[in-house]
């Protein structure tokens, strides 16, 4: 194997695992500490700068940083990066002064943005500081989006999302509101000099099965049944509900049929349990509000008497795979099972719907009715055009919106300079020594035994009372503390100069893991197979390590190391040193990296 070169911006940013999980690429390990500092505005500040909505996403975000977390790889619960998220936003000061400031002189350029949800927000929030006229159409008379119809308040309180919504809106940002774009062709026509479609997947969709045109009263479509919620339209549901559906979207609504009078309120899926696509978090809170959960079963009817709706009829289904693996839903032979009911939500899924964009207009759609867009630049086959969210590849989560935000933004900013889109800016990378004396570092390298710490919710009996009270209450400041110092720290790496090194083994006897081998060079995958211990995780790389004196090498398995330091304290030469590495993704309003 050859020496690893640590200079790759990707090397010790694919180390960084919830930084390289997270779609945004937020420094996680860094705001952390600075909470354990209690410094959350500054926590706050860098969560801004890449995910955009730290309060929102403390509450909502679908998390893909925590799975890949590396406190997983001593314990079962990872580190609480999201609700910690939450932290440095319940507690920052005013950061109003921190923010950048409308642009003073305009450079021309128009941008029309059509959805007012969170992938054009975050277009809008790095276009406007440079001058760009960033105009924002929704069919709402507020921004947010989905963030706003789709999210309950009692997950997401009206209060954090005006804010961190106006934030943006106050860099210069012109929102019209109530305004729906019913065609492309004539937006264009306005002469924009691009166009950036956000308006996500906002058609739920539907069971064709008997009984639905005759009990149509009381058969409700769940992103549709939600927006009406949210907007105050609808305030109560009958007692027996029936919610079909396993994903987030129909957590939130048995979750909201408990507070608007459903006192029978169940879930019923057609696959098992483990696969519904509902996050684990989500499923737990809708049992722990007494809420069951039923799988295998597929919907047959909806039964109804004189128009009404008295129930639905299931199918009894198992799992079954063939050769390949490939799942397959197929009857057990059971007797069906009905289930009666006052009301039914449907929340099947989520389509995308595009009846506004002429097909002749110059963007080309697949076999799907979806857009043909590029997934580096987000550039559609018009090069005008723009798309990111939900509206670009199909229903997903806050934060993919907003990495789709920053890298449409980047390429908007390119075409109206006259540049390649596809030529992507490198990030800013910094490495940093941690070392303030022999055995002493600038941060805290302790391996806490702690597991993770519950995030304290309202008594449940009042939160089912009220919509909009918001159930889950944060930490405070003794429990975010407590839960920041789980954090490994794996943003400081372990660095290693073979020059130094005098093959003592030190490092070796004290890794707590036995991730660190000095052997003969060898293709890597029978190198693997002899070291300390078998390095079986082909996603994380071999740290490689040459220039010793007795030609050896040095190899680290990077899946394993808990960053804990202490073959840096032990080695009597120094080969090895502790290191922050500090990784900020390029985005468009920091144009001076451009010319770097």
């Amino acid at each position: 194997m050859k020496p690893t070169d640590i200079s790759v911006p990707d090397y010790f940013h694919k180390v960084v695992d919830c930084q390289w999980a997270c779609p945004a690429h937020t420094p996680v390990p860094e705001y952390i500490r600075l909470i354990a500092a209690g410094r959350y505005s500054d926590a706050y500040m860098i969560n801004w700068e890449s995910n955009v909505f730290p309060g929102i996403l403390g509450r909502t975000c679908d998390r893909p940083c925590e799975p890949a977390c590396r406190r997983v790889r001593v314990e079962k619960e990872p580190v609480a990066i999201c609700r910690l998220k939450r932290v440095a936003a319940d507690f920052k000061d005013d950061i109003r002064a921190r923010l950048p400031k409308p642009a003073a002189q305009k450079n021309g350029k128009r941008i029309a943005l059509v959805g007012g949800g969170p992938a054009s927000l975050t277009v809008a929030r790095n276009l406007a500081p440079m001058g760009y006229h960033c105009t924002i159409f929704d069919q709402d008379p507020q921004s947010g989006g989905m963030m706003r119809t789709q999210i309950p308040k009692f997950r997401l309180p009206e209060t954090v999302l005006d804010e961190e919504c106006q934030y943006i809106l106050d860099l210069g940002i012109e929102f019209v509101g109530g305004k729906r774009i019913d065609s492309l062709k004539a937006l264009l026509a306005e002469n924009y000099d691009a166009v950036f479609v956000g308006c996500g997947a906002p058609r739920g969709r539907d069971l064709d099965i008997p009984g639905r045109k005759e009990a149509v009263k009381n058969i409700h479509i769940g992103i549709d049944w939600l927006s009406s919620v949210s907007f105050g339209h609808i305030d109560r549901i009958g007692k027996r509900v029936i919610v079909l559906g396993g994903g987030n979207t129909a957590m939130d609504c048995c979750r909201s049929s408990r507070r608007l009078g459903g006192e029978d309120v169940k879930v019923i899926v057609r696959s098992g349990f483990e696969e519904m696509k509902a996050s684990p978090w989500e499923k737990e809170d809708a049992m722990h509000e007494d809420i069951p959960i039923f799988n295998y079963l597929v919907p047959k009817e909806f039964t109804h008497e004189n128009g009404k709706l008295t129930g639905v009829t299931f199918e009894k289904v198992k799992a079954v795979r063939d050769d390949k693996g490939r799942r397959e839903l197929v009857p057990t032979g059971e007797p069906d099972q009905r289930f009666p009911c006052d009301d039914v939500l449907v929340a099947v899924g989520q389509e995308n719907a595009f009846p506004w964009i002429e097909r002749d207009c110059g963007i080309e759609f697949d076999k799907w009715n979806m857009p043909k867009v590029d997934a580096k630049t987000m550039a559609s086959t018009h090069p005008k055009v723009f798309f990111g969210g939900d509206s670009a590849f199909g229903p997903k989560n806050i934060i993919w919106a907003v990495a789709h935000g920053h890298e449409a933004a980047i390429s908007i900013d390119r075409l109206c300079r006259g540049e390649d889109i596809n030529a992507r800016p490198p990030p800013q990378v910094g490495v940093t020594s941690q070392k303030m004396g022999i055995h002493e570092w600038s941060y805290d390298n302790e391996i806490t035994p702690d597991k993770r710490y519950r995030v304290p919710h309202r008594d449940k009996v009042v939160s089912l009372r009220d919509i909009k009270a918001e159930v889950e209450l944060g930490y405070d400041v003794d429990l975010a503390l407590k839960e920041a110092e789980r954090c490994l720290n794996c943003d400081v790496q372990t660095v290693f100069t073979g020059q130094l090194c005098i093959e003592c083994d030190a490092c070796v006897d004290i890794c707590p893991m036995d991730c660190i081998t000095f052997t003969e060079n060898g293709e890597e995958a029978e190198l693997r197979q002899r070291l300390q211990a078998p390095a079986t995780n082909l996603s994380q790389d071999l740290y490689i390590g040459n220039s010793l004196k007795t030609g050896r090498i040095m190899a680290k398995d990077e899946d394993v190391c808990l960053h804990c330091g202490l073959c840096a304290e032990r080695c009597p030469t120094g080969a090895w040193d502790m290191q922050k590495y500090l990784i900020d993704m390029t985005h468009a309003e920091q144009a001076c990296q451009f010319k770097a």
